[in-house]
């Protein structure tokens, strides 16, 4: 379960300009319940806060996901992941990934440098450092989630259709699609809510495979905020529910019928 926990929910869900739609807002808090089959597994939430970096006002966005119940007993996950972006564009300009999972450690800082399109990436645990070539416009693992979360493309999908982004993740860029599959009606912890059904793939890279089966359920409102996360695993499955929020942009659409 290593590499799922948390990755899950930001690999999954996450235009580039002044003008984009607002998905999200600061103060934003989302709690999600992880299951491993019947088994509770773990707990992920994500923050969103205003903060002043180098002079300059972006979000800081804050990940943090630890395993709970049997699973902690045997597989002990606590992870820390975060990103500093600008608003409007979604930009990112630093990320930290601090992780323990199962005794899997990393300890890492990146740093984006738009001027030379590159990203120095700081490893605390073996105490190297090392600058990777960039295109403009890559996302980080928690940025990708917000830049998603605001493409305005996303109420004029039609089945099939794709959105496909740079991220950087583990010292190289790799290319992610998100296929959309369509509209749902999704019962929740909050009650039935219409969404967006996604297929998220990575065309190139090692985090997840076409064979793992992810599936994403975004709220088909203005919020554009995940409501359900479906890996089909070799045994098993991992999901990840949304069962708490705060500060959305607007209120979650709750169907009456």
């Amino acid at each position: 379960m290593r590499k799922y926990i948390f990755i899950l929910l930001f690999s999954c869900f996450c235009v580039s300009n002044s003008f984009a739609q607002k998905t999200f807002k600061n103060g934003e808090f989302l709690k999600f319940k992880v299951s491993y089959g019947v088994l509770n597994a773990g707990i992920a939430t994500l923050t969103l806060s205003d903060t002043i970096s180098n002079g300059q006002k972006l979000l800081h966005a804050v990940g943090n996901g630890y395993t709970t119940g049997v699973p902690k007993l045997f597989f002990k996950v606590q992870d820390d992941y975060q990103s500093y972006f600008e608003f409007g564009k979604v930009i990112p300009h630093r990320f930290v990934r601090k992780i323990d999972e199962g005794g899997y450690t990393k300890d890492q800082e990146g740093f984006f440098d738009y001027s030379s399109n590159t990203v120095l990436v700081k490893d605390y645990k073996s105490n190297t450092q090392k600058v990777t070539e960039i295109a403009y416009g890559v996302q980080d693992i928690v940025s990708a989630f917000y830049y998603l979360r605001n493409q305005p493309e996303l109420d004029h999908l039609k089945k099939g259709d794709a959105i496909e982004i740079d991220m950087f993740f583990d010292q190289e860029t790799f290319r992610f699609k998100l296929e959309f599959l369509g509209e749902d009606i999704l019962k929740t912890s909050f009650g039935k809510v219409k969404s967006l059904k996604f297929r998220p793939y990575v065309m190139a890279g090692r985090v997840f495979k076409e064979k793992e089966s992810l599936t994403v359920w975004v709220s088909a409102d203005k919020n554009k905020v995940p409501l359900r996360i479906k890996a089909s695993l070799a045994v098993g499955s991992l999901k990840a529910d949304l069962v708490e929020y705060e500060n959305l942009v607007s209120d979650l659409v709750i169907q009456t019928n």
